[in-house]
């Protein structure tokens, strides 16, 4: 969501110089995925007819060239309708993420002169609406039970003037740290005074390293915030959402993503990049060290009736950076296919289940009758996919393997609740993935889209790494559609949100292949190629003013 994804790698990242030993067919075939975009980008301005038809009553040029005086933004609104009221039910509605610091540490909305600026410029694309996240840090930051919403209201009258509807992600996690972060935001203060009294309330790995991105999943059902639970904390945030924002829940606020993890994600933090412990290709470590998730394996040794089993978590798991053939818990024939293996592994999952399960349990009953959706995020963790064991989806607490469906569970457990399953990496490739890593971009986003066809729970995407060129686009319009060429229910995605709003979005070629792709989700994959000029001469870029304009332009835009 919304979220900061930094469950995927940079396109950039050195390779290693070592091979993956493992044999690299999965028991389950996945048909290779290929863009249905013209890799090669149209040269010269690129306008959109109907687009033009829509809007030219705007006069978006004066309109910028009055922004970029000064003007006052608010006389110069006007609602716009977009290309999503057709009733055309193979299209898939785009979004876009706002920056990470839209609302600033003071509670207000940052830039908004720029905001307004850029979701004009949204709308006029046809872009749906936008996400952003509704940081606990942020909102709850004063003390317990002492919310601030007013920068999220500003922000909300704002996009209701633009017509864009809002995905609001419940962020309870920390902002900072991860891949894409660019600015710091912490729990709250309070909780980091109760976190320094008991460290061990957030994960911990086997060195004894704390993790403050994210409460522990240990705690969840102990009144260790100033005598609420970390459940009852997140349900109070959450009911004093729905409460601010009655009037437009449904409305204006289509969709509440409900976080429930670091950067959002159902997972455990077992590739923390911000402290340098880990780096790609990693198989990550274990988070069950702190003694909340000790009792809780010690309980379920007992049960299990081999007490032996809760002394401690794995022995030979391996360390951050290692590969799975270096360690004797995920090479081949490893720990993790014997009975004791079987029997952490399913523990590990079974409580990050229950976690998400208390979380979106709590979210459907304060949601239910709104008319907002709910959803909720899954990591796209993509490499050592090929192996038999999977070693970076199981450290995460994905219990996916060679032998075993990690996450037809995690969809029925969406799908009880009503919950859209959103996942990332939808705009990755396997042949732009280094061989060594094991990766399989593809082969995972086909193992989710099956899960969640199986469970009948709804699957939306977002891209995983700022991604401007049509070969990503073209990837995602491919995956957006079922096998019959169509977005229906259960067999496409029910919609994209798209990572994220910067100032090289608006770049003219980024910001042709924008539009185009925005066209081509509304139209259920379908892509057209934009006119190379403007034939009726109007000197609008769908939304952007070109020449000496465009500089400003630009600089209003930056957010």
């Amino acid at each position: 969501m919304a979220l900061n994804t930094p469950s995927v790698i940079n396109l950039k990242e050195p390779k290693s110089p070592r091979k993956a030993t493992d044999d690299i067919i999965g028991s389950i075939s996945y048909p290779q995925i290929k863009p249905t975009l013209s890799p090669r980008a149209a040269k010269g301005p690129a306008l959109a007819a109907d687009l033009l038809e829509q809007h030219n009553s705007l006069a978006t040029r004066d309109y910028f060239l009055e922004e970029s005086r000064g003007a006052k933004w608010a006389e110069k609104l006007h609602p716009l309708s977009g290309p999503h009221d057709d009733g055309n039910s193979s299209k898939v509605p785009v979004f876009v993420m706002l920056p990470l610091d839209t609302v600033t540490q003071g509670g207000k909305l940052h830039k908004p002169r720029a905001m307004n600026a850029s979701l004009m410029a949204l709308k006029s694309a046809g872009v749906e609406g936008v996400m952003v996240d509704a940081w606990w840090g942020l909102v709850e930051k004063d003390g317990p039970l002492r919310y601030n919403w007013e920068g999220y209201a500003e922000l909300v009258e704002m996009a209701k003037r633009h017509g864009l509807k809002i995905q609001m992600v419940m962020s309870f996690h920390q902002c900072g740290g991860n891949v894409g972060d660019s600015c710091s935001i912490p729990l709250p203060p309070w909780v980091l005074e109760e976190i320094s009294k008991d460290p061990d309330l957030v994960y911990t790995d086997r060195s004894g390293r704390r993790n403050p991105e994210y409460i522990s999943l240990g705690c969840d059902s102990m009144p260790v915030l100033r005598g609420r639970t970390p459940i009852q904390v997140y349900s109070d945030f959450m009911r004093s959402f729905r409460d601010r924002f009655s009037d437009d829940l449904g409305d204006v606020i289509v969709e509440v993503q409900v976080g429930m993890g670091p950067c959002g994600e159902l997972r455990y933090p077992s590739y923390p990049e911000g402290n340098g412990a880990w780096r790609f290709p990693g198989i990550g470590e274990f988070q069950c060290y702190d003694k909340y998730m000790r009792a809780s394996l010690r309980a379920a040794a007992e049960e299990a009736g081999n007490p032996d089993w809760g002394i401690d978590g794995p022995q030979d798991s391996g360390e951050y950076n290692q590969f799975p053939e270096d360690t004797g818990f995920f090479r081949r024939e490893g720990t993790w296919n014997t009975e004791y293996g079987q029997f952490f592994l399913e523990w590990y999952s079974s409580i990050l289940l229950q976690h998400g399960e208390n979380i979106l349990e709590a979210a459907e009953g304060i949601f239910q009758g709104t008319g907002a959706k709910l959803s909720g995020k899954v990591a796209g963790i993509h490499w050592h996919y090929k192996t038999r064991s999977h070693a970076a989806e199981l450290t995460a607490g994905y219990y996916n393997t060679r032998n075993r469906d990690g996450y037809l569970p995690i969809a029925q457990m969406f799908a009880k609740h009503g919950v859209v399953l959103n996942f990332t990496c939808m705009e990755m490739r396997d042949g732009e993935q280094p061989e060594n890593a094991g990766c399989s971009p593809e082969g995972l986003v086909q193992q989710v889209k099956m899960a969640t066809q199986a469970a009948g729970t709804e699957l939306a995407g977002e891209n995983a790494l700022e991604r401007y060129d049509p070969a990503a686009y073209g990837q995602v319009l491919a995956t957006s559609t079922s096998a019959s060429g169509t977005a229906a229910a259960g067999s496409g995605l029910s919609a994209f949100t798209y990572l994220r709003l910067n100032k090289r979005l608006f770049e003219e070629d980024n910001w042709r292949h924008m539009v185009e792709f925005v066209k081509g989700m509304s139209e259920g994959g379908r892509i057209r190629r934009l006119p190379e000029s403007d034939t009726l001469r109007s000197d609008l870029y769908i939304g952007l003013v070109k020449d000496r304009s465009l500089r400003r332009t630009k600089e209003i835009l930056l957010v």
